[in-house]
C-alpha cells in the first residue's frame, strides 16, 4: 500500500522574500504552536525559516539588532527538502532521515506542478508511516509478506482514477501438480521467490507511485501509473524461467514437460512451472469499476492459458 507525501500535507504560511524578519518574528510571536514558515517566490518555495533556527539567529550577539529590520531571505535556509505531491511517504521518509542533522526536523515541503502545494512535519511523516507499516503487517500475507485483498481492494480503488494505469495479473502456472510432486515446503518457496521477483522488478522499473500485492495462493497483482509494460513483463519471465529450472532434470528441461499422476489419479504430460501475466490498461478502453478490471483481466488470464510457457498478453 503507497501514501502519496500530497496526502498528509497541509497548508503552510508562507511570506514574500522581502518580508522584513521582524514581521516574521511577529507571526511566530502570534502563533505559538507554528514550527515554521515557507518564503515563497512566484507560487515557489525558495527558502524555509524554522522556528527553531529563526530564533538562534536572533539570539546571537547583536543577532536581533542586525536582523530584525532586514528582509527573511538574508536569514532563510536556501536548502530543504522540495519533494512532488506523487512521492510515496515511504521514500520521503529515507530522504527527509538521511539530511543533515542539524535539518531533521525541519518541514519537508511538498510542490504540484511545479507549484507550492504544502508542508508536512516529521512528527506527522513519523505517524503517519508508522500507521502504514501496522496496516500492512495487519493485512499483509503472511508467506510472501505482501499486500493482501482489504488493501489490494483499497488500492485498484484508487488506480481507476490514474490518468494511465497497468495493472498486472499474475499466476503460476501447473502449480498444483508441482506442489503436489515436491510438497508445500518447495511450494512456499517458489512463492515467496515470487514474489520478491515481482517486487523487484516492478520497483527497478518505475520511479513513480507502484504497487504490489499478494490475491493468493500462486496469483499476484501489480499496478504502475503508466503503459511501459513489455520490459516488465519480459524481465519477469526472465528471471522466473531462470529460477524455476533448479527444480528439474535435464531430461525434463529438454522435454518441457513432467509425466505424472495428477489429482484424479492419471498419469499424463504436464507442462513445467510457468507464468503467465495478463495486463489490462486504460489506453483505448475506459475502465470504471473493479469488476470491470477484474472481468476484462479473466479474459486476458484465460487466452494466456492456452501457451505451455511463460507469456503475457494485453488488454489496452
Amino acid at each position: 500500500m503507497s501514501i502519496m507525501i500530497g496526502d498528509i500535507a497541509e497548508e503552510s504560511i508562507i511570506v514574500d522574500p522581502s518580508t522584513k524578519c521582524e514581521n516574521v518574528y511577529s507571526i511566530f510571536g502570534e502563533k505559538s504552536a507554528l514550527e515554521g514558515i515557507v518564503v515563497v517566490s512566484e507560487e515557489r518555495p525558495i527558502g524555509l525559516v524554522m522556528k527553531t533556527q529563526f530564533f538562534q539567529k536572533l539570539s546571537t550577539k547583536y543577532g536581533f539588532d542586525l536582523f530584525m529590520n532586514r528582509s527573511i531571505d538574508l536569514v532563510m535556509e536556501e536548502e530543504f527538502l522540495i519533494v512532488d505531491y506523487s512521492m510515496p511517504i515511504t521514500d520521503v521518509s529515507s530522504l527527509a532521515m538521511n539530511r543533515k542533522q542539524e535539518n531533521i526536523y525541519d518541514f519537508v515541503i511538498v510542490i504540484k506542478q511545479d507549484r507550492m502545494y504544502g508542508v508536512v512535519s516529521i512528527r506527522e511523516l513519523i505517524i503517519k508511516l508508522s500507521e502504514l507499516q501496522i496496516r500492512i503487517a495487519r493485512y499483509s500475507n503472511p508467506l510472501s509478506g505482501l499486500p493482501g485483498n482489504n488493501v489490494i481492494e483499497e488500492t485498484l480503488q484508487n488506480v481507476l482514477f490514474y490518468k494511465q494505469f497497468s495493472v498486472f495479473y499474475i499466476d503460476i502456472d501447473s502449480f498444483k501438480f508441482f506442489n503436489d510432486t515436491f510438497g508445500f515446503r518447495v511450494g512456499d518457496e517458489i512463492i515467496k521467490e515470487t514474489a520478491d521477483i515481482i517486487s523487484d522488478t516492478i520497483q527497478a522499473a518505475s520511479n513513480e507511485p507502484s504497487f504490489v500485492g499478494h490475491i493468493g495462493g500462486d496469483d499476484f497483482i501489480a499496478v504502475v501509473p503508466h503503459y511501459d509494460h513489455e520490459e516488465i513483463c519480459k524481465e519477469i519471465i526472465s528471471r522466473f524461467d531462470h529460477y524455476i529450472l533448479r527444480f528439474y532434470t535435464e531430461e525434463e528441461i529438454e522435454k518441457g514437460y513432467v509425466h505424472g499422476m495428477n489429482r484424479q489419479g492419471i498419469y499424463e504430460n504436464v507442462p513445467l512451472v510457468s507464468i503467465s501475466i495478463a495486463v489490462v490498461q486504460n489506453k483505448t478502453n475506459p475502465i470504471i469499476s473493479i469488476e470491470q478490471l477484474s472481468r476484462e483481466a479473466a479474459k486476458v488470464k484465460q487466452r494466456c492459458k492456452y501457451t505451455p510457457k511463460s507469456t503475457f498478453l494485453t488488454l489496452t
